[in-house]
């Protein structure tokens, strides 16, 4: 929170030494990763964190964000449908998901999102 990714990265690296199977850890250096703009390496976390525990849906919304990083929309949709599949009522992957769906030029689609998300309580800002 304090924005010092690298040494967040390191306490991340020593949680996951001692305890290889801490989804968190994956997940937080994952978020850390993607706020220095290292989308891939954030991706990698995201994806372990998945294999350790693939109903987190944390996890997917914030690999859809990384995807979504890399322009690459359809692996972010299917993120975001992922974590919405797991929890309903994420009215943040709803958003995001028309964000991409309006970048591929499917505007009907997108705005199916983005009425759900406001329905949920989404307040754009």
């Amino acid at each position: 929170e304090k924005g010092e990714f690298e040494r967040a990265i390191e306490d991340y690296n020593k949680a996951i030494e001692l305890n290889p199977e801490y989804v968190d850890a994956y997940n937080n250096r994952g978020n850390a990763y993607d706020e220095k703009g290292e989308f891939e390496i954030a991706i990698d976390d995201f994806d372990k964190a998945i294999e350790l525990n693939p109903e987190d849906a944390v996890v997917w919304f914030n690999k859809g964000v990384a995807l979504g990083e890399l322009e690459r929309y359809e692996d972010a949709i299917e993120c975001y449908d992922k974590a919405i599949e797991l929890n309903l009522i994420d009215e943040e992957a709803w958003y995001n998901k028309g964000v991409e769906l309006e970048k591929l030029g499917r505007k009907d689609e997108a705005e199916h999102c983005f009425q759900k998300a406001k329905e949920l309580g989404y307040e754009a800002s």
